[in-house]
Parts: C-alpha cells; structure tokens; sequence
C-alpha cells in the first residue's frame, strides 16, 4: 500500500474506504510533515456512470479515503493540512436530484403535503484543458459552460466519543462541502484522538452556496495533502486559512446557530492570535466580516465566516499572517 516513506505516503486509487469517521484499522500511517498522494470515489462510489444508471446502484454514499494516523498527533493537538493539489480524475462529473433529500424537496425533517421531488441524474462532461464543465438541461436544449473549482467535499479526523457518518459535518469537520477544502488553503482540525485519523473524499469540481438541490458536480479526485501538527493548541471547530483571509466554521441547525459557532469561533481566533478584545473584534466583523452558507441540505447545515487579513491587527507573536 505504502508506495513512499518518509517524504512522502502514496495510496494507490480508491484502495480503501469507509462510510464513518472512525475506524479501527488505519490505511497508512504518516509523520509530521509527510505528503499523502491518494484518489478518491465521488460520493457516489463512481457507479453511476451513464444515461440508465439509477441511484438504486450505490451501495453507500460518500465512501471515504482513511483513516490516516498522524504520528504525534494527541486529543488537544491541532492537526493542520495543507491543500497542495487536486485534480478532477475524470472526463465527467455527476449530479443528481433524490426524493427525500434537498433544500427545496420533502424530507424526513421536513415534511409536507406535496411528493417530493423525482430522482433526476445529470452528467457534466469537463474539460480539463478548458478547466470548465458542461450543464446540460434535461428538459430543453439549454446547456452553458461551468468554471471548475475543484474541492474536497469531505475532510475530517475522528470524532472524541463515537463514530459519524460520512454525510453528517459537525466539530469534526466531515461533509463540510466546503469550497474552501481546495488548493492554496490550509485547513485546521482539532485533534480528538490519538493519531487524529484523517478521512477524506467526496470531490467536487464545482458547486454554488448552499448545496441547495443536494449535490455538486460530483467526481472522483487525485488528491495531494501535506499534515503536520500544532502541539498543545486547541480549537472546537475546523478553520481554513489562506494567504488573504482566514475563516472559521460552524455547522448545526437552525442555520442560524451555524452561523452563531462561524462568528463566535472567528472572533476567539482573532483574540487569540492578535489581542483584538473579543468586544472589538466583534464590531470589526460587523464591519468588514463576510459569511456563506456551504450547504443547507445535510443533518447539520454549515456556514464558514470569514475576514481579510489586511483588517487584522499583527498577531501577538511578530510572525506574518
């Protein structure tokens, strides 16, 4: 399994997965500093594949890449990932409409009067060259160019008291269906257990705010990750930062307790890192802060807050943002 050591792990494509984020048996175990080389499923296990295929074919959604174990990352550690390089692993992605289960459809949580809405597939043929995928109406002749922006649907360590599923975001980062999971970003997770257990998968070429008819431009995807560790630092939620911004999440219902956990851990970290007051930090957010909801279609909803670093006081220890 283990291709190269030390420098660097290679896990050859869709070589194991799971549907939870907790896992006794580890696919590889990677040191500080080390580059995971790996390929994903789409979330939909790459079995829907043609005109005719139904979603009666998969056998369990959003299969994930892992766990990998981080070797000195223990419960109160932050494990950091750096976003290297993702590539659509695939001539087509893949979107789908699911009775049951959508921001505008009937669902177990939301139920009412009128049936939900039909099982629909597309299927965007992508053009990597071009870095753009084709929408195809179903119902017309109508078809437009989409821009890629490729992404990581799936990312997270294990959870501190029990497994979770693949489709559920929370603290431990999960289905954040997150558009900032994507190369130039780094993200941030706390460590809940010994050796953090990362999981990864569900790529996305392209999605809009919310999610909202259940999935993205689905696709399997060639995925380079760097992992380190920041000893003795503790956050509650999962935070990406890059070199203009950084951006904190919250994921919960109703969506606007999401936002209360974005907003409330931006202003800690800004406190944290600065010595802004949490008062002050507070109305700076209020000025300049900007928000966006990831998806409002999953167990819990998530939103990602964020600030340009160029408002920001210099952090605490002289280091640049």
């Amino acid at each position: 399994m283990v291709i190269a050591a030390g420098a660097g792990v290679r896990l050859r494509a869709c070589e194991a997965w799971s549907s939870s984020y907790l896992c006794s048996v580890c696919v590889a175990t990677v040191k500080r500093g080390d580059i995971i080389d790996t390929r994903t499923f789409d979330c939909f296990g790459n079995v829907v594949q043609k005109p005719g295929d139904t979603l009666a074919k998969v056998k369990g959604d959003n299969p994930l890449i892992g766990p990998f174990y981080v070797e000195g990352a223990e419960p109160g550690d932050t494990l950091v990932v750096k976003i290297l390089e993702l590539t659509v692993d695939g001539n087509q992605g893949v979107a789908a409409l699911t009775p049951g289960f959508g921001a505008l459809n009937t669902t177990y949580y939301t139920p009412m009067l009128n049936a939900p809405v039909p099982e629909k597939i597309w299927f965007y043929p992508i053009d990597r060259a071009r870095n753009e995928a084709t929408f195809n109406a179903l119902d017309s002749k109508f078809s437009t160019k989409i821009p890629l922006h490729p992404f990581l649907g799936c990312l997270g360590v294990a959870p501190a008291l029990e497994s979770r599923s693949s489709i559920t975001p929370a603290e431990h980062g999960g289905n954040m269906d997150a558009p900032e999971a994507s190369v130039g970003n780094t993200a941030y997770f706390p460590v809940n257990v010994r050796g953090a257990l990362l999981f990864l998968g569900d790529g996305h070429a392209q999605m809009g705010d919310g999610e909202i008819a259940g999935t993205a431009i689905e696709v399997p995807m060639r995925a380079r990750l760097q992992v380190s560790v920041i000893k003795g630092q503790k956050i509650a939620w999962p935070r990406f930062e890059n070199s203009r911004e950084i951006m904190a999440l919250g994921a919960y219902r109703p969506l606007d307790d999401a936002l209360r956990i974005a907003f409330t851990e931006l202003i800690g970290w800004i406190h944290a890192e600065t010595g802004l007051s949490e008062l002050d930090a507070y109305q700076l957010l209020s000025q300049v802060g900007k928000v966006h909801v990831t998806e409002m279609v999953d167990p819990n909803y998530v939103v990602i807050a964020s600030i340009d670093k160029k408002f920001l006081p210099p952090r605490k220890n002289h280091k640049p943002w």
